[in-house]
């Protein structure tokens, strides 16, 4: 549940997705209190300076640590991220090695070892559906 007074930003790049989140968000009447950015997020992060409290991915997978250091750098003191399909169709944890999805899955593979590596973080891996990464700041 959203707290009192408190508001959600999202990000998009495909038009017909950027409409149809408005329409959802109005029949909802939630509009005021989403932002739909509309564009591409390995372009709109670095200008964002909200702190955020949850940061949610879902993106490109072959981006995910620079989603991870954007995430990181906007992140409150007690907040915490969600990485979906950080597993990639198993992918990540096997020796999948074909051409066409090498660079998400080294990518993938690159965010888990920052994530769980990288001193001040905890994260913990969900082996559901494709996968689900949350990574808090440690001690908080």
């Amino acid at each position: 549940m959203l707290a009192q007074g408190g508001k959600i930003d999202t990000i998009e790049r495909e038009e017909d997705r950027v409409k149809e989140a408005k329409e959802n968000f109005k029949k909802a009447g939630v509009q005021d209190i989403i932002t739909i950015y509309e564009g591409d997020a390995v372009e709109i992060l670095p200008k964002l300076n909200t702190k955020y409290d949850a940061v949610f991915i879902d993106a490109a997978k072959g981006k995910y640590p620079f989603f991870l250091e954007q995430s990181l750098r906007l992140l409150n003191e007690n907040g915490i991220i969600f990485a979906d399909n950080i597993l990639y169709k198993g992918y990540v944890m096997s020796d999948y090695n074909k051409h066409k999805q090498r660079t998400a899955v080294r990518n993938l593979r690159e965010y888990i070892a920052i994530a769980t590596n990288r001193e001040g973080l905890s994260t913990k891996i969900l082996e559901v559906g494709d996968g689900l990464a949350i990574t808090k700041l440690k001690g908080q």
